[in-house]
């Protein structure tokens, strides 16, 4: 994906570190692939409960990823990242 910038990149990287070393890694692959076709509407869904999952993750952080999620080509980029951890590759 040509359009991600260095920064969120980075951010992918550490959503898929973190569901790599929880070993989430299938569930979290699985979950991906089925909502490729719906990540625009999942972008927004994260709009949505943006109130109550900051209290997880960090706003800035939480409202990039909403928006890095609008492009179908960054679940397929998250995905290729979890893979490649999972492999062992870094």
């Amino acid at each position: 994906m040509a359009d991600l910038s260095p920064a969120d990149r980075a951010l992918l990287d550490r959503i898929a570190r973190k569901v790599v070393d929880k070993g989430m890694s299938a569930p979290a692959i699985f979950f991906l692939e089925s909502i490729k076709p719906l990540n625009f509407v999942a972008s927004q869904a994260m709009i949505f409960f943006g109130p109550i999952l900051t209290s997880i993750f960090s706003r800035s952080d939480y409202d990039r990823l909403a928006t890095i999620l609008e492009d179908r080509g960054s679940i397929e980029e998250l995905l290729t990242r979890i893979e490649a951890l999972e492999a062992g590759e870094s």
